[in-house]
């Protein structure tokens, strides 16, 4: 599967007809939708066994297949995904059939590229929708539910968390990507007397000077090539609220002048806007990196340092707090066989022993990850070790240079730890120093 465009949105087609998938997926993929194909419904239960689709446009003639039948099956199996049936003219009376077995929508082939794309675009923005809901209404339970823990060091950092909530003081959270540095801002916020005013987040890394600039403080009509209308920026956004400024140490250190303005005056100006402008904005900031290495070399101003870390919370990795691992692997995997509809129930004492052995050097984030593939994969009541696909050798599933294993297992495991820690696959990719399809091609030649 590839991405070319700006959409966003999983696609499964099926149908029997080669011809007709071919032209499908040129179509969606030229919308920038990430496509996959079955010619046949063992084709596609094999899919939907490996992949999570937000989607699917169903032929109800696939050979000796009943599309109803199939139709019916993906309803259990996958009942989160819009299914849109496609179907002859001389058929419509069975897709009205399929729309009352659960499809969403119907197309009446042969239908135009636009038919296709207004289809696509309507059906997957519903499902948006309904996942943005679901996260919303389940976005302080899980949060709480990834911070709870039997570490005394973590818990010594919550109740400092909590301490520190009522307060305006800005907050410094220390840790290894995928320790939970965003969940500690977001238990923060909702302790703290702004909890019904915006929590809005800049993740730092993800953009050049010019545009941090124009995305934290706001542009004016006519700012620059491009800035066709004003916008209000995230400062403006988070008035009254919070504003995290995720992965700071990648702040870009030309506007970190302005930052510590805005951190110290509360006043800021527009791009290309003169009129000074304040927004009352508590500031919480998180790092993995070392920021007092980085002032000493010069990429990072000290008096910015200051002004961030009045008060420093350092999240322990997950290898430190092992009493904490099954207990949330074991919640994850509750979770994520309830929103997947997946049979797994548990762990096999052997794929217990595998989580306890493996060192995690994603963190919570890499486990969630894993949890979250196993529960898709796992076939049966009982998630075992090859759903988890862990390195769990005496090494502690560490891969070292100069260890006695293969280039081949080398690359393997760093590729797996690196995809473990990254939130996507481009942010993995840029890690490597490879393009995302040579990624796609290491995934699959290792397994991964």
């Amino acid at each position: 599967m590839q991405t070319t465009g700006q959409n966003s949105g999983r696609i499964l087609l099926v149908d029997d007809e080669a011809a007709i998938l071919r032209t499908f997926r040129y179509c969606l993929e030229d919308e920038g939708y990430q496509v996959a194909t079955a010619g046949s419904a063992t084709q596609a239960d094999a899919l939907l066994q490996r992949q999570v689709f937000d989607l699917c446009f169903l032929d109800l003639r696939l050979g000796e297949d009943n599309g109803l039948e199939v139709l019916e099956r993906m309803r259990i199996q996958v009942p989160w995904m819009r299914v849109v049936v496609v179907t002859a003219h001389s058929e419509v009376d069975v897709a009205v059939d399929a729309m009352q077995a659960g499809a969403a929508d119907y197309l009446v082939k042969p239908c135009s590229p636009d038919q296709l794309r207004l289809a696509a675009s309507q059906q997957l923005e519903v499902r948006q929708l309904a996942a943005r809901l679901e996260a919303l209404e389940g976005e302080a339970r899980r949060n709480q539910g990834q911070l709870d823990s039997h570490s005394p060091a973590l818990k010594a950092v919550l109740e400092t968390a909590r301490q520190v909530a009522d307060t305006d003081a800005n907050v410094l959270i220390l840790g290894e990507s995928g320790t939970g540095k965003g969940e500690v801002a977001r238990l923060i916020h909702s302790h703290s007397r702004r909890a019904k005013k915006p929590f809005v987040t800049i993740n730092c890394p993800s953009l050049t000077a010019e545009l941090m600039e124009s995305e934290l403080f706001g542009h004016s009509r006519g700012a620059f090539t491009g800035a066709s209308e004003s916008t209000l920026g995230r400062v403006n956004q988070a008035d009254g609220g919070t504003l995290f400024l995720d992965e700071i140490g990648d702040f870009p250190l030309p506007l970190q002048s302005k930052l510590l303005r805005f951190i110290q005056d509360k006043e800021y100006e527009r791009v290309g806007d003169p009129v000074t402008r304040q927004a009352d904005v508590r500031i919480l900031a998180a790092t993995n990196l070392d920021l007092a290495e980085m002032v000493r070399a010069g990429t990072f101003r000290e008096d910015l340092l200051y002004r961030l870390n009045v008060i420093t919370l350092t999240l322990p990795p997950l290898r430190e707090r092992a009493e904490d691992t099954l207990a949330l692997a074991e919640g994850f995997l509750a979770r994520f066989v309830k929103d997947y509809a997946r049979p797994a129930r548990g762990f096999s004492e052997a794929s217990l022993n595998a989580l306890r052995r493996y060192n995690w050097p994603g963190n919570v984030r890499e486990l969630r990850n894993v949890i979250e593939r196993a529960s898709i994969i796992c076939p049966g009541e009982w998630v075992e070790p090859s759903h988890l696909g862990l390195d769990t050798r005496d090494d502690g599933g560490v891969a070292r240079v100069g260890s006695d294993m293969t280039l081949e297992a080398l690359e393997k495991a760093h590729i797996a730890a690196v995809l473990g820690n990254s939130p996507t696959l481009e942010q993995a990719a840029t890690t490597l120093g490879i393009d995302v399809s040579t990624l796609y091609r290491k995934r699959k030649q290792y397994g991964l």
